[in-house]
């Protein structure tokens, strides 16, 4: 590190700096190393799930059963492509939306003004400052004229801050990822990349994700499927032998029910769902960066969300006006193309001509500017006020030329206002200024009526509790040209003027429907707690006048106590992290929404972070789970109906999958008690869990979402993946298959069918009309056909198994006779009855 600071105007030299360089490294925050290929690979074979695949791989190897382990091992290979993919893709699209222009900035070196990569910043150079500048590092100011600086991308609070050269210590510092609003200046850098403020909060990010809900109720769900393959094997092994069956059969037959009890596709089902979840959401332009994020965000039970750039617009907007004749107010609704918008109360025509007055004086005292294509350049509130100015037919360029500025007094953040002098083109002088209210007032520029100053003051102290930033706009004419002192004395007030952060247009609508899903919105932001509030009661957070808690000097326990609350103000980014820490505590699934550097802790330690990707900066997308390319925050609603989605078709294929095998089961070890001392041999049970478990599966994980899933609540956090009736609805379905098929193989003997391809037969086309039975609502077959033709394609298969004859040869069956179709297909049917009925009985999924 540098112990002095050179602040000479000449800057470092070249060799300082290249020497500086080389030492210090270069001035950028550093990424998270690249995760590699092998990485990749190791943790998709590390899921729960694929371990136990490998397990039953092995024993499958170990009797010599190799089309069960090649169906095994290509369900492993296929699930581990797909999830690497995605994590491929999906870092690609995130550093595709890095992949801007590398930011330059004008330093002073060797006694020259030069432009350079902004990476090249060492400590000691003298940087200068422009409207529109990223401060490129820490550091303060040695020179400023009219400087102000957005730091909302680190604090949150969408008010630029005034920084002056020779103030206090808040005063004269800059911090890197900020940006210059107005006015310019010089600053002398003190730290770079890692040890700037902007470095030290991405130093904060955890780089290791914590298990989603949805992998920890896998892992769950595979203990108890590894235990009970386990206990099956040794049960059907030991029962075999005591019946006195060949020790090479029950052997084979313990590891095919082994097999049967893991539902093998269940990887996929689950793979697949959420990558079709993710193309889905990428066509909506959003970027899913891990595959388990998507079911998360269905799981969600507190959404936490910054306020600027996120809720609201991140752009500054004439809301209210105030006119002192009668006390007159304009109600407008804020825009964000076009700022003001008369609307709402009638103003006449006379008021029509003080607005149009109002809003000229606030043209002509502005340094901002509209540029073409709906841009503009500037202090984002004198911005507001040129685009008002637009929206009642002024022209900028037309004020300015008809009114030319001669003089002015620059803002400064101790008189809190700034004034300029105007040739009017008939040989008189005229004055304007614009600023704080009160401060104007006190120092005695405004003059007027005890009536009219009060009425200004409780308008303005209105406003200002709804979370309005408020100005004050006073003229003065002169026949002369007024001495310098006297420029600011003796004013007439010409109104007042409300200016707002508004909310954007999908915010109201996507709180709401977080709250129908049972989702509690929860506003963190680091402004004002009048802002927050304002805001939360608008887009239906907190209603107006809200309970917002300002975290200002808060630590520890009142940090945690704070976290009921629905408004969080003044927050700090070790504020959202305690927060959040505090929320999964207690035992909540927290999503957190935000764009700035200030939001990317929280965002990776939340269950799901969500960046915005347009305004978002680089830590905000590197830590977040979803990146939402547009900035459309109603994206977020869609991401949780699909969270839903993937996790109603998990349980579905788990209520299919699991009652299939467990059927299976119930026939193997019930089956000799009926008479049957083999009902079903290894290579006939093993064809059906492959026409079972392959594409109904898979079409099972693809089924549409059904609507009133957004009006339940979210899942208990610590519910299992069976919980809330699940297993009770497998076993009815389970016993249902099995007593179907054990009825039929009774029913068709009498006919001389014979009763192990009976059983063969009605057990397979009983688990697929399962398949059918829990299927999503729809409104029409063609919504939706997949599920269907899997159908349709393993019942064909099915068929094949009795009708071509080598195959009926290898799997040891004879061709049944019409008593033995009709019994199958009865079986089927009572068994889709039975599934359905139980359903249609059930609350939820």
């Amino acid at each position: 590190m540098v112990n002095e600071i050179p602040q000479q105007a000449a800057g470092l030299t070249s060799a300082e700096a290249t020497n500086l360089l080389r030492e210090i490294g270069a001035n950028e925050v550093p990424r998270p190393p690249r995760v590699p290929l092998w990485s990749r690979i190791s943790g998709q074979l590390r899921d729960p799930l694929i371990l136990v695949l490998l397990a039953a791989a092995a024993l499958t190897a170990a009797i010599g059963d190799i089309p069960d382990l090649t169906v095994i091992m290509l369900v492993v290979v296929v699930n581990s492509t797909v999830g690497v993919w995605q994590e491929l893709r999906a870092d690609r699209a995130v550093e595709a939306l890095a992949a801007m222009t590398v930011p330059t900035s004008r330093v002073i070196r060797d006694g020259a003004e030069h432009e350079i990569a902004s990476t090249e910043i060492v400590p000691g150079d003298l940087v200068l400052l422009g409207e529109g500048d990223v401060v490129p590092a820490d550091g303060f100011g040695v020179e400023s004229a009219s400087l102000r600086i957005d730091e909302s991308a680190l604090t949150g609070e969408s008010v630029p801050v005034d920084k002056q050269a020779g103030g206090d210590a808040e005063e004269t510092t800059l911090r890197a990822g900020t940006v210059v609003v107005h006015g310019r200046g010089r600053m002398v850098v003190t730290r770079t990349g890692a040890t700037s403020t902007l470095g030290r909060i991405a130093g904060m990010l955890d780089s290791r994700p914590l298990p989603t809900p949805l992998q920890r109720r896998m892992a769950e769900l595979s203990r108890i499927l590894a235990a009970a393959a386990v206990l099956l094997c040794l049960l059907v092994f030991v029962l075999g032998l005591v019946r006195g069956q060949s020790l090479e059969l029950m052997a084979v037959t313990a590891v095919s029910l082994a097999v049967a009890a893991v539902p093998e596709s269940l990887p996929a089902v689950v793979t697949l769902s959420l990558a079709l979840a993710a193309s889905r959401m990428a066509r909506r332009n959003a970027i899913v960066r891990r595959l388990p994020a998507v079911e998360t965000l269905g799981s969600v039970t507190v959404l936490a969300t910054d306020k600027t750039g996120t809720l609201t617009e991140g752009s500054m907007v004439v809301e209210r006006l105030w006119l002192p004749i009668g006390g007159t107010v304009v109600g407008s609704e804020p825009s964000a193309s076009s700022g003001f918008v008369r609307a709402g109360r009638r103003v006449d025509a006379e008021h029509d001509h003080d607005v149009a007055a109002l809003l000229r004086a606030g043209v002509l005292c502005s340094d901002a500017t509209l540029l073409a294509g709906g841009q503009a350049a500037g202090d984002p509130t004198e911005v507001a006020i040129l685009r008002a100015a637009a929206a009642v037919g002024l022209d900028e360029q037309v004020v300015e030329a008809s009114q030319p500025r001669v003089a002015e007094v620059p803002f400064d953040s101790r008189r809190k206002r700034m004034s300029t002098l105007h040739e009017d083109g008939t040989g008189n002088w005229l004055v304007v200024c614009k600023g704080a209210p009160e401060q104007m007032v006190a120092d005695g520029v405004v003059v007027g009526t005890a009536d009219v100053l009060s009425a200004a003051h409780n308008r303005a102290h209105q406003w200002s509790a709804d979370g309005l930033r408020v100005l004050a706009i006073a003229t003065a004419t002169h026949d002369e040209l007024p001495a310098v002192d006297e420029i600011e004395r003796g004013l007439t007030l010409l109104g007042l003027v409300g200016i707002f952060d508004p909310p954007r247009d999908a915010a109201q609508d996507t709180i709401g429907a977080c709250r129908r899903a049972g989702v509690v919105p929860v506003l963190v932001t680091g402004d004002h707690a009048a802002t927050a509030t304002a805001i939360a009661g608008r887009v239906g957070i907190a209603e107006p006048p809200g309970n917002a808690v300002d975290l200002t000097g808060l630590t520890g326990p009142a940090v945690e106590r704070s976290a009921e609350a629905t408004v969080l103000a003044r927050a700090t980014p070790e504020h959202k992290l305690q927060l959040v820490e505090t929320w999964q505590r207690r035992g909540d699934v927290v999503a957190m929404t935000g764009d700035g550097v200030n939001d990317g802790p929280a965002l990776r330690r939340a269950d799901i972070g969500v960046a915005m990707g347009r305004r978002g900066t680089e830590v905000a997308r590197q830590a977040a789970d979803l990146v939402l390319a547009d900035d459309d925050l109603g994206t977020v609603v869609a991401a949780i109906e699909e969270g839903r989605r993937v996790y109603a078709n998990i349980r579905r294929f788990l209520l299919y999958g699991i009652s299939g095998g467990a059927a299976e089961i119930f026939v193997m070890i019930f089956g000799p008690a009926a008479g049957m001392p083999v009902p079903l041999l290894p290579a006939q049970i093993l064809w059906i869990n492959l026409l079972t478990h392959g594409l109904v599966g898979v079409a099972l994980g693809a089924e549409p979402v059904d609507p009133a899933r957004m009006q339940e609540p979210p899942r208990p956090p610590t519910q299992s993946v069976l919980g809330a009736g699940l297993w009770q609805r497998i076993a009815v379905a389970a016993v249902a298959v099995a007593t179907a098929s054990f009825a039929s193989a009774i029913w068709a003997t009498e006919d001389s069918s014979p009763s192990q391809t009976i059983l063969f037969l009605t057990l397979g086309a009983s688990q697929l009309a399962v398949a059918l039975a829990v299927r999503a609502p729809r409104r029409h077959l063609t919504d939706d056909p997949w599920l269907f033709l899997a159908v349709l394609g393993a019942s064909a298969l099915l068929a094949a198994a009795v009708v071509i004859s080598p195959l009926r040869e290898m799997l040891d069956l004879s061709v049944p006779g019409l008593r033995g179709v009709l019994a199958c297909l009865t079986g089927a049917v009572a068994t889709y009855m039975v599934t359905r009925l139980m359903l249609r009985a059930a609350s939820s999924w």
